[in-house]
């Protein structure tokens, strides 16, 4: 049970009430969900409700930058200017770095409402979707599709809104003869539903001996965004995207109808949801993924302490020289400034150590570097050692942007030059802020998925996915919270410069990305805009920089 839940059974409904939603419409989807309707509260109510003494309060103190607490609570969001209204300055945030410090919850400060919906459903089927939908198309209320939060782009929360919350749904099953409805091929699967999160994916496939493709969050949904917007992680250079492994959704359209979409039924729908994005052509209960046969992975790590421009520049060097051939050889992995974490599922250990040895003799030559060669007998286990504490930045305002960095900037050494020139000064503008993903299919032939998928084709020729961020203090002004936007745009703008034409992720792209559509889809986006008016022809369903969004809606008054 959420706090919402257990201290306020209910709540104004001041936006519903602008929209005339009636006691009665309320009540009838009420008893349409089972009585699985509440109305909401921002997750810091109790502190400015009760005090900041408070039991309650001190429950939200506690864990206020706890993913996995976060994760659990409807209200919660990872990134918390979303739970805002960032236009008007509406918000009931407590001060992240200290989230103790009463300041925050003092005069002028107070609690607002912002983006936080006014209303969620705990959803556990398929009708409680269908009634959201007839509800939203009966009183025009806006809806958004949440289940962890985790969300860099606004798209799980807004102003004046019905929530489906999918968190609970969380069936897990093994099927190593699974066939998707109406095909006749068996493959070994494993079927998940919309609020099962990685962590607990993966758990579930190495106790059945058998690997899936994932994130490397532990609390990020496994079928949500995610998912549909292209899924990326350390094992997709040999082995797909998330959406390459994508076997069968069932979702709901917005005609309230539930489907199976794969590649022998409901192929468009299929499509557009493996690459198309979330919250865009309907709502997803569960998917079957492919799972394949544990893996052995080898690691390699270099690491320092303390920031060195030169050795982050000799590591990135060393890095891109490699890049095509170790892509070749099957590595993924990530580096930061001062570490690199290169993982290899299909080399042997001496294999791998002379393949990246030219990496660790660069660690070895850094006085003080940490530089270790290990072997992990499935990937859990890899999984488990490094993802022990959050990933992501939780519990504070931030901004993100990203680029995809395409095969012909390592062709030449003048290119590579320029692409670890253009990395140095995107590191440099947001120190320590700036990873380097190697998380792109770029060894895994595409002609073995399981039908089309919608994401950029850029994917498919991309060795990096580069990612940089921007936080903000909980009382900014408008004007630095406008600033800190432009500065991650302006940061990922040196790699935007030597990638014209290029691509970028959509579920970790800049908020404000320019000409999104190509970026996000090339030469797909026609098609899924067809598609999106064939499911969605009332837009029930829209998002920020989704597939035919309506920028003047006003569920998007809150952004910037």
């Amino acid at each position: 049970m959420s706090i919402a839940q257990s201290f306020f059974p209910s709540a104004p409904l001041s936006l519903f009430s602008s929209l005339h939603v009636s006691q009665t419409a309320l009540d009838e989807l009420r008893t349409a969900v089972g009585g699985r309707l509440f109305s909401s509260v921002p997750f810091a109510y109790p502190c400015f409700s009760e005090g900041p003494t408070a039991s309650s309060c001190i429950s939200v103190q506690s864990q206020y930058t706890n993913e996995t607490f976060r994760a659990g609570e409807f209200s919660a969001l990872i990134n918390t200017q979303w739970e805002t209204c960032q236009t008007t300055g509406a918000q009931c945030l407590l001060d992240a770095s200290d989230p103790f410090n009463s300041a925050a919850t003092k005069p002028p400060h107070r609690c607002e409402r912002g983006s936080v919906p006014e209303y969620y459903i705990d959803v556990r089927d398929a009708d409680d979707v269908a009634a959201a939908f007839k509800f939203s198309e009966n009183t025009r209320v806006p809806l958004v599709i949440k289940n962890t939060g985790h969300d860099y782009k606004g798209r799980s929360s807004a102003p004046g809104s019905l929530a489906l919350w999918m968190h609970h749904l969380k069936d897990m099953t093994y099927r190593p003869d699974f066939v998707p409805q109406g095909c006749t091929s068996a493959k070994s699967a494993v079927t998940l539903g919309a609020g099962v999160q990685w962590a607990e994916a993966y758990k579930f496939a190495d106790a059945h001996n058998v690997t899936v493709v994932g994130g490397s969050d532990r609390t990020v949904g496994a079928v949500g965004g995610w998912l549909q917007g292209g899924g990326h992680g350390v094992l997709s250079n040999t082995m797909g995207m998330g959406v390459d492994r994508v076997l069968e959704y069932k979702v709901v359209t917005p005609d309230g109808k539930l489907r199976i979409a794969n590649e022998c039924q409901n192929e468009d729908l299929f499509f557009a949801l493996r690459g198309g994005g979330g919250g865009t052509f309907g709502v997803v209960l569960e998917a079957s993924i492919l799972a394949s046969e544990a893996v052995t992975l080898q690691a390699a790590i270099v690491s320092w302490s303390s920031p060195n421009r030169t050795l982050t520049e000799g590591m990135w060097t060393v890095m891109t020289d490699n890049a095509l051939a170790w892509a070749a050889d099957g590595w993924g992995g990530f580096s930061t400034s001062q570490l690199a974490i290169l993982v290899n599922p299909v080399l042997g250990k001496d294999e791998a150590a002379k393949s990246v040895a030219p990496l660790l003799d660069f660690g070895r030559n850094v006085p003080g570097a940490s530089v270790q060669v290990m072997t992990f007998p499935t990937f859990f286990s890899f999984f488990e050692t490094f993802t022990s504490e959050n990933v992501a930045v939780v519990g504070t305002n931030l901004a993100l942007a990203s680029r995809l960095i395409q095969k012909p900037n390592f062709q030449t050494a003048e290119e590579r030059s320029k692409l670890v020139d253009a990395l140095l000064k995107t590191d440099a503008a947001e120190p320590g802020n700036m990873i380097i993903l190697l998380t792109a299919p770029t060894s895994y032939n595409a002609s073995h998925g399981h039908g089309r998928t919608s994401v950029t084709e850029a994917w498919r020729s991309s060795l990096y996915h580069v990612t940089t961020v921007k936080t903000w203090a909980w009382n900014a002004t408008r004007e630095e919270k406008v600033k800190a936007y432009r500065s991650v745009s302006e940061a990922i703008g040196y790699l935007r410069e030597i990638t014209p034409g290029g691509a970028a992720y959509l579920n970790e792209a800049d908020v404000y990305e320019p000409d999104h559509q190509e970026s996000f889809w090339g030469a797909n986006y026609e098609e899924l805009l067809r598609i999106k008016r064939k499911y969605d022809p009332l837009q029930l369903l829209d998002c920020w920089h989704c597939v035919g969004w309506d920028r003047e809606s006003p569920r998007f008054s809150c952004y910037l």
